[in-house]
Parts: C-alpha cells; structure tokens; sequence
C-alpha cells in the first residue's frame, strides 16, 4: 500500500478513542459515531472475526445506541429465515428462552454474548410494546437437525428395514450442524466422504419408498441444498449474495424500519472482494447500490491477541490492520469520510489487505488470513480498531 507515514499522523490526530467495549458501557466515546450512523437507513456492522469479544461488544453498543436514540428497528442476521423467525419470536413475545432459540443457529451466534443480546432485545420490546425490534435471517430457509428426524422417523414408520441404510448417509452430516463440514476437514475429525455425496444417496434412497408425502420430500430437499452449498459444497467462501441482499432490501422497503446488519466485513463491505483467487460479491455491495449513502459500512478489526481456538499474532506489515495499530489506543474509530490531506485520501483511495479469521483459521498460515480491496475508502465508511482481543465465550455443545 505505500509509504504510511502521512497515515498513520492522519490516523493519530483523528482516531476517537473507545473507552470501553462492554455493551452495557453508556458512556460518551461513541457518540460522534452513533451520530453520523443515525441518519442512514442501513447500517452494516462487518467484523473481521467473529472469536473476538472487544469487537461484538462494540458492535453490540453500537446497535443498542442506534436503536435506543436513532429508531433503529430492523436486525439483519448471517443466518437462515428460519432461524431469524425464531429470534424474532422470543424478542417480541417472549416463546422459549435464549439458548433453545439459538439451539439450531448457526454455529458463531451460539455464545453468552448473543444471549445478552437477544435479552437486552426482549427487554426494550417490552418496554416498547407498539414499536419494537424486529429480527430477521438473511438467507433462505436452511436445514436443521429436526429435518433429519422428520424423514429418520418417517422411514422408521413405514419401511423400518431401509432405515440403517438411511441412517447411515445421515448421521455422520448432520454434524455439520454443530461443526461446519469445511471446518471439520480442517480441524482433522471430518469422517472422509462429502458430505453432499452423502445427502444425495440418502435423498435417493428416500425416493426408492412408495407414498413418500411432500412435506417428507420438502426436509429432505433441505437437507440436501444445506449440504449442496455449504463452504465445502461450492469448494470454497467465493459467491453471489444477490437474494441475500434482495432480502435485506425487500424487509427494509415492506417495513420502512432502519436495520442494522450484523455479519463479517466480506459481507457488508460496500465492494467485491479478493480471497487469494476468489472473488466475492457480498450483500453489502446491494446494499450499496440500492441505498446510496444511506447505506453505511463499517469495519471492526483488530490487532493481536486470543480468540479462543487460536492467538493470532501481529498482522504482516502489508494489512491495513498493522498501520491502524501504530495509533497508540485500546481501541477507537475513524471515519474515513472526515477531511484529509490529499496524500491521505489517495492512499485510502488505493487497494488494501484486511486481516480476517474464520473458523479454519491456522496462526502458521496467518498470511493467508486476509482479504483484498480495490479501495479502502470505497469499500468502508468507518473502521473500527481493537489493539487486543480475548475469545467469546461459546455455549457448551451438549446444551445446543
């Protein structure tokens, strides 16, 4: 990216620290950000790990500011319709508790801190009655384990001599739904065989019954498309979020709520990314172009520390994240629209590598733990620095 020099003196003189990233944390800090955020329509909080407390911490004081002195009322979540209709359930009516709701969510949304969440959600939808938060899934309705049941159970009743031989096309993916596939082969416990390879000799096995009801035919069909797309389906992160967006979109323009979308930087960014040899189209970019400047896109990174399943240590020198570390802070914000010496604005103008860590993250590989833009300022309104991090605090599996 160049010589920083007149950067990291920008990045010093403008950086407005964060005091602190607890979300029960009121005090003034953030302000001037929860002020610029308040007159957009959606605001995108990107994280570039979802291992880290600091950064959901921020991104939950965000959220909760925005809801509580700007009107905020929409939640876009990185999961299923399905799953989001279950969030969206308990915050308005108070159905189950925390942990069943969030029993058959994506794995990264299963800690104590999105509990928090959803009760401080509750609590403000209590107190606001006629108007309050709703939540939403961004993707398409996804397979659970109780799709696995339905058919199991299905065949039990009615050709239990062909049950093993289901059963044992099933069993080893609905795991997935605990560990994802693509995370499984790296971790080294992935039993061998693809996973959709599995779901569709299962798929045709169920065919092979006579009678088989459509509603039978629908959790199965679920099953297979979960497999069928999933990170290790498609060989690989690189697609097209087009219907996610649209979703986004869609809600927004039925609702006329401002949201609030949670999710990692490659999917609020406001431009395609680079992957290594990937290329990215996220719901960011949608966002983008449907909303205009009423769109924000906000980046929270950081720079070293534990997440839990690794410690990642000091990004490379050509990540932007180690020029952001050169400010001397805990944490803080800049906003890239500020005013800047034109030496400054071209650099921001210019491609950008940002440190990102997903569930295969391996600190020996760190190099490749990143992702590339064609421009900072292009891509990302405000950026959001934790110097470092200390790991979420995860749901015990046996309770999920």
């Amino acid at each position: 990216m160049g010589t920083v020099a007149p950067v990291r003196e920008w990045l010093s003189a403008n950086a407005h620290p964060v005091i602190d990233t607890d979300p029960g944390y009121t005090g003034p800090d953030l302000d001037p950000l929860i002020d610029r955020l308040g007159s957009a329509t959606v605001v995108g909080l990107g994280e570039s790990t979802r291992f880290s407390r600091q950064i959901y911490g921020v991104q939950e004081r965000v959220f909760r500011a925005l809801v509580e002195r700007h009107g905020f009322r929409g939640l876009a979540i990185q999961d299923s319709a399905r799953s989001g209709e279950r969030w969206d359930q308990y915050v308005r009516t108070g159905a189950g508790d925390p942990e069943s709701v969030l029993a058959g969510s994506w794995r990264p949304w299963r800690t104590t801190e999105t509990i928090a969440a959803l009760e401080w959600i509750r609590a403000f939808n209590q107190d606001h009655p006629d108007d309050p938060v709703r939540i939403f899934g961004v993707q398409p309705p996804r397979a659970e384990p109780a799709d696995y049941d339905v058919v199991l159970e299905h065949v039990r009743r009615v050709a239990p001599d062909r049950l093993a031989d289901i059963e044992v096309h099933l069993t080893p993916i609905r795991t997935a739904h605990q560990v994802d596939e693509h995370v499984q082969r790296h971790q080294g416990i992935h039993p061998g065989r693809p996973f959709a390879e599995h779901a569709r000799e299962a798929v045709a096995l169920l065919e092979t019954l006579s009678a088989i009801p459509e509603s039978v035919r629908a959790h199965a069909r679920l099953i297979l498309d979960f497999h069928e797309n999933s990170v290790a389906g498609q060989g690989g992160f690189a697609g097209d979020e087009r219907l996610a967006g649209e979703r986004v979109i869609d809600w927004q323009r039925r609702s006329g709520a401002k949201i609030v979308y949670w999710d990692g930087i490659a999917h609020t960014t406001n431009l395609g990314i680079r992957m290594g040899t990937a290329e990215f189209r996220g719901v960011g970019t949608y966002l983008h172009n449907e909303f205009g400047r009423d769109y924000v896109s906000v980046a929270l990174g950081f720079h070293h520390g534990d997440l839990g399943m690794a410690t990642a240590p000091d990004p490379r020198p050509d990540l932007l994240d180690a020029t952001l570390g050169s400010v001397d802070l805990p944490a803080y914000f800049v906003d890239l629209r500020d005013d800047a010496p034109e030496a400054v604005r071209e650099w921001f103008r210019g491609p950008a590598k940002l440190r990102v860590i997903s569930g295969i993250y391996d600190p020996a590989e760190d190099a490749t733990a990143n992702l590339s833009l064609d421009s900072l300022s292009d891509a990302f309104d405000v950026l959001v620095h934790i110097r470092e991090t200390s790991p979420v605090h995860w749901l015990p599996i046996e309770d999920q």
